[in-house]
């Protein structure tokens, strides 16, 4: 008897997902963002993404086997809700919740998961639910699909889960081991997030936006080093001054922030609108520079003792997005393989979850390969999305969609590229994207102003052939997901100057020709063309909408901005000339 099991994440009102195993292989995931068109879905539960992944996989709801959710019961003899307590004793309310009424959220999350399954037609009486501890959800999905066998070291650091906010811990013949955990208010995650809330950007949206902007600053210049206490084996985060709330928290009008008055009174006022100066440079690398060197330190600590045994490390939850941190962390001298969960926020737990659901039933879940587990649309389907939208867009049938699409680029034109199965989580990596030629001067400017409309100081990331990775970055390490920076030879540097960042480093996306064909015959083409096999790649979107999911989503970004060339699968759209 099959086992089939429907992993739901949302547990902490932001970024909900669904996914779905059967016999231990990921058939389908999705962010509910993409279906909706609201980005990270705040508040929302994964609906639609659930009924994408039933109808993706075929099955009708009674079919479902186990529910999975990354949220579970913490026990009042645990350390974790008297930490909590104790850290938040200025906020009475908050510690007296935590002591008296500390599964409330708990109970919540129960009850919405329970009225999604009403509203999709799953009978609550008829599945099991695992409620699976967030941290080891992140833990399953880093380990249990990294396809390592031998004994792993274990990293998740995100804002935080139930209470918990960073997991040591290793893998061992498929067992989760714990080492250590901290608890909330003692955070990394929440320390950058809180900062990056006062370099001027959203919680949860803008980190990556502080580390893009951290390679132009000077980290010597301020010493933020009172945000946090680190003797090595503990953390103790200044409540002071970040990850503060009640009547602490700074406010402009009714809005609060995870920061208080006192940051404001040594650092200055929030830094506002898109400008890259300083002093906020300053601090965006000094905070970078305080969280690597702590997650570091840490690390050695912890993990330290199995890597050297091993050498194996994977790493989730979102602190694990901040490439910056993955190349450090792959470059000390006892990690010699770093797996970093591609979909690593909490939109990877409902994969963690499920995962974790089934090895427990003793279907171990496979190795992760791609991330191509969104919907996907046959070329009829996006003639008849071209054919009904209103700005009547031009498009023609193409026999040679690679080689095509490698003229357009040659050109130095943007291109839109919304080709098979959506990517699962942040990252686009030739499925919904939009590519540059990236020896093509100013191309990057030019996609950034004219585009994605963002902030021009931010960089963009090369996909390139497996053939040229160990030339261009001077590793034989893996690297499909986009999810750690690597210093670029100085050749490269020179070659593709478009996809490097201020640091030298790029974020690399190695192509095989087995998980993306198309994709990958499209950097033959552009190696034929222009000696390089490399493209710019970005998400296809514009700045505060998800990345496109459907045609018509693909054609009201297309329309929305100043894009001239869009393949559509088979399809090359373009606009009506005046």
């Amino acid at each position: 008897m099959s086992l089939k099991v429907l992993g739901l994440s949302g547990a902490l009102t932001h970024d909900p997902s669904a996914a779905i195993y059967i016999d231990g292989k990921l058939i389908a995931a999705a962010e509910e963002e993409r279906f909706t068109r609201d980005k990270h879905a705040k508040n929302k539960m994964p609906v639609e993404a659930a009924r994408f992944c039933l109808q993706y996989a075929g099955l009708k709801p009674n079919d479902i086997d186990v529910v999975a959710f990354p949220y579970a019961k913490v026990s009042l003899l645990s350390g974790a809700r008297w930490h909590f307590a104790k850290r938040y004793w200025y906020a009475p309310e908050r510690s007296l919740e935590a002591i008296f009424n500390g599964n409330r959220r708990y109970r919540r999350n129960v009850k919405r998961v329970r009225g999604l399954l009403e509203e999709i037609g799953i009978d609550w009486n008829g599945i099991e639910f695992d409620a699976v501890e967030h941290h080891l959800a992140h833990a399953s999905s880093a380990y249990h699909l990294s396809g390592i066998k031998e004994k792993t070291a274990i990293l998740g650091i995100d804002g935080k889960g139930e209470y918990a906010t960073t997991f040591f811990g290793y893998g061992e013949k498929g067992e989760i081991h714990k080492i250590k955990e901290f608890y909330d208010p003692d955070s990394l995650g929440q320390l950058y997030a809180s900062v990056t809330e006062y370099l001027g950007f959203e919680m949860l949206d803008g980190e990556y936006k502080v580390m893009g902007m951290a390679p132009y600053g000077d980290p010597s210049r301020y010493d933020l080093s009172r945000l946090i206490e680190c003797d090595g084996r503990n953390i103790k985060v200044n409540t002071e001054l970040v990850n503060t709330v009640g009547l602490r928290r700074y406010k402009e009008g009714r809005k609060g922030y995870y920061f208080s008055q006192k940051l404001i009174d040594w650092l200055g006022p929030r830094r506002e609108g898109d400008i890259a100066d300083d002093p906020y440079i300053h601090y965006a690398a000094s905070i970078q520079k305080l969280f690597e060197d702590t997650s570091l330190r840490l690390i050695d600590v912890y993990l330290g003792d199995i890597l050297k045994e091993t050498g194996k490390l994977v790493f989730s939850g979102g602190g694990a997005l901040n490439v910056k941190l993955n190349q450090k962390i792959l470059e000390l001298p006892y990690v010699e393989e770093l797996f970093v969960q591609p979909a690593a926020s909490d939109a990877g737990t409902a994969v963690g979850a499920a995962s974790y659901a089934s090895w427990r039933r003793s279907v171990p879940p496979e190795t992760m390969k791609h991330v191509y587990l969104g919907p996907e649309y046959t070329t009829e389907e996006c003639i008849e999305a071209c054919s009904k939208h209103e700005d009547k867009p031009v498009f023609e049938r193409i026999d040679d969609v690679p080689g095509r699409a490698a003229e357009i680029l040659a050109a130095g034109n943007p291109l839109a590229w919304c080709q098979g199965r959506m990517e699962f989580g942040p990252r686009a990596l030739g499925g919904r994207s939009i590519l540059g030629c990236p020896s093509h001067s100013g191309i990057a400017d030019k996609i950034n102003e004219q585009i994605k409309f963002r902030e021009r100081w931010r960089p963009f990331c090369p996909s390139i052939l497996d053939t040229i990775a160990q030339d261009m970055i001077q590793t034989d390490h893996a690297a499909p997901f986009m999810t750690i920076t690597f210093n670029v030879s100085e050749e490269w540097k020179q070659r593709v100057p478009e996809v490097i960042h201020e640091d030298g480093t790029s974020r690399v996306q190695i192509v095989s020709e087995e998980t993306n064909p198309r994709y990958y015959a499209l950097l033959k083409e552009m190696e034929k063309l222009t000696g390089n096999g490399v493209v710019l790649n970005t998400s296809m979107n514009r700045r505060g909408e998800p990345v496109v999911c459907s045609p018509t989503d693909a054609l009201n970004m297309f329309f929305g901005s100043d894009l001239q060339f869009l393949l559509l699968e088979d399809l090359l759209v373009t606009k009506q000339t005046a």
